[in-house]
């Protein structure tokens, strides 16, 4: 993609939320992916993030906890 704003990347993770809604409009899509993807982080008590610049892509990471097997 073409990256995010610093303004649009802390509210990206809101439900119905698209930072950029012309290529929402050109590509379609309802705003929810993100929101989810940081939803299921959270029942696994894990995170997501965004690094973002405009104009250069975007880079999202997770990370989950992890426990040892017995």
């Amino acid at each position: 993609g073409v990256g995010i704003k610093e303004e649009h990347q802390k509210i990206i993770f809101e439900k119905f939320t698209q930072a950029d809604g012309s290529s929402a409009r050109k590509y379609g899509g309802t705003g929810l992916g993100l929101s989810l993807a940081k939803e299921l982080m959270e029942l696994h008590r894990g995170w997501i993030k965004v690094k973002s610049r405009y104009g250069g892509g975007s880079t999202f990471t997770v990370g989950l906890p992890i426990q040892p097997v017995e």
